[in-house]
């Protein structure tokens, strides 16, 4: 690094511990400046400059800081501000771990740190700030990664998109007037918008693929049981929700994964254990694949020809790779899914709400909820319990199901959504009719549940454009438990169609 580029550093850096002297603070648009290339770096790298010293844990999170400011004006995916904690976490001493020094962002949904507030995108957690910090947000910080804040998300994370009463609505970068997906929004337009390489995510039906696909990035939804969900549960939705990250580049998601799996504490189940890093996966030859492809979704719902033209021409990359691609579906009963998904969701989230309500004696009502969440809780609380049983059954049936079809196959190619991003306001929570909102949420995002009820490793690989300009991924699934099978073949792909450096518009 050049005397110059390291004094401009410490010129951010200084002009934000300046600021941040007064206070909470704020870093100004021109010390986030002074480190022009910062967006070039993923998190590995930048933790390399740190290890290297020709930057400072402090130096790069007042930078973080910087463009976090800037583009949340924007934007609008900071739910919770944590700058002050991160700069006494840094001065306490950090972790010496693979991501020692580097910025990031957690989800604000289930993930606490002890004291701060969590407020799962609703009114009805504004003032929640649990006693604990979840065992996820421990193994971050102890790879040395500096949480600065957390991520907006629809409320629960309901929904394919992350815009909700609490919040307001989270924009893509790539177009301000479309969604930047959900529930794992904020997370995808902070990294999209080049705030931080790396962001925390989490996928109960396809909350890490949609935004990523919406976004541009790379998203990896890892096999369940893979990844902590606790210390009050281990498991969310019936088992169909994971934690994970959305990334620019594929290396960061395969080391963030080595530093993060693993077995909790009370948990019922674990993912098979890997030979070797996952980390080591990235550069290593997948092989020739078999690849089925899948471009109508199992309940059949429509999909616009340019979603499937872009995952054709991914599975024509694929092809120019060596792999050998035939079109192939797992025979699924879509409507079965769907109404075991309801029970599941819908009577895990009457629990929690009729929990919260006892303790603070909040009402359960408009002014505390949006429609379509009323509508979750009140199907929730007439639900039997013979029906949550039959729902559990019917998802391990599935699961079985589709393990089958896999003996044939490798990996399923498909889209993640039927429809290239929608504008803000088409799958927001605030709408009179329940059934229609179901419907039209479902029929856009029915490719990536099924992978949520069997609990397979599923990624989205940012390789297609709409018309329009703005991202369509493809989506690859694998068999439960081969994460570093998807991670050799993103390596490959992100080799072959690099898409580090394609960056929206107006973001440098």
């Amino acid at each position: 690094m050049s005397h110059s580029r390291r004094e401009a550093i410490r010129a951010a850096a200084m002009t934000g511990v300046a600021i941040a002297a007064g206070g909470l603070g704020t870093m100004t648009s021109a010390a986030s400046a002074a480190l022009p290339d910062y967006a070039s770096h993923d998190a590995l790298s930048l933790a390399a400059l740190v290890r290297d010293g020709e930057v400072s844990p402090i130096e790069l999170l007042e930078a973080a800081i910087g463009r976090a400011q800037e583009q949340d004006a924007r934007l609008n995916f900071i739910a919770q501000e944590l700058f002050d904690y991160a700069r006494e976490r840094i001065a306490a001493g950090l972790p010496d771990g693979p991501f020692h020094g580097v910025p990031f962002l957690i989800k604000d949904l289930h993930m606490h740190i002890a004291g701060q507030r969590s407020g799962q995108g609703s009114r009805f957690y504004n003032d929640y700030r649990p006693d604990f910090t979840s065992e996820l947000v421990n193994r971050h910080e102890a790879a040395g990664l500096v949480i600065f804040g957390k991520t907006t998300t629809p409320e629960f994370g309901l929904t394919g998109t992350t815009e909700s009463l609490a919040e307001g609505p989270t924009r893509n970068p790539w177009n301000l007037s479309h969604s930047a997906g959900g529930s794992s929004g904020g997370a995808a337009a902070a990294v999209a918008a080049g705030v931080i390489p790396l962001a925390h995510a989490s996928d109960g039906g396809g909350s890490i693929r949609i935004p990523a696909s919406n976004c541009g990035l790379f998203g990896l939804k890892p096999s369940r049981g893979r990844v902590p969900m606790g210390p009050q549960r281990t498991e969310g939705w019936g088992g169909n929700s994971t934690n994970g990250a959305i990334s620019r580049s594929v290396r960061d998601s395969a080391a963030l994964l080595d530093a993060t799996a693993g077995i909790e504490p009370g948990s019922r189940y674990s993912a098979p254990e890997p030979q070797g890093s996952f980390l080591s996966q990235v550069g290593a030859d997948p092989g020739r694949l078999r690849i089925a492809l899948m471009l109508t979704p199992i309940s059949g719902a429509p999909v616009a020809q340019e979603v499937k033209d872009a995952v054709l021409a991914t599975a024509r990359l694929c092809e120019s790779l060596g792999h050998h691609v035939e079109e192939a579906a797992p025979r699924v009963d879509a409507a079965a899914m769907g109404a075991a998904n309801f029970a599941l969701i819908s009577t895990a989230l009457a629990s929690d709400l009729d929990e919260r309500a006892a303790a603070t004696g909040l009402p359960i009502s408009p002014e505390t909820l949006e429609k379509i969440t009323l509508g979750f809780y009140g199907y929730g609380q007439q639900v039997p319990g013979t029906a949550v049983a039959k729902a559990n059954v019917t998802l391990q049936e599935i699961a079985v199901a589709v393990a089958r079809f896999m003996d044939d196959y490798d990996v399923i190619l498909s889209p993640v959504l039927a429809d290239p991003p929608p504008k803000l306001g088409v799958f927001d929570l605030d709408k009179d009719d329940f059934a229609a909102w179901g419907q039209a949420v479902g029929a856009h995002t029915a490719f990536t549940g099924l992978f949520n009820a069997t609990g397979q490793p599923s990624m989205s690989v940012p390789l297609g454009m709409s018309r329009k300009g703005l991202p369509i991924g493809s989506m690859f699934t694998a068999r439960y438990g081969d994460e570093a099978g998807l991670l050799r073949l993103a390596g490959q792909l992100e080799r072959a169609a690099p898409w580090f450096g394609k960056i929206p518009e107006g973001i440098a």
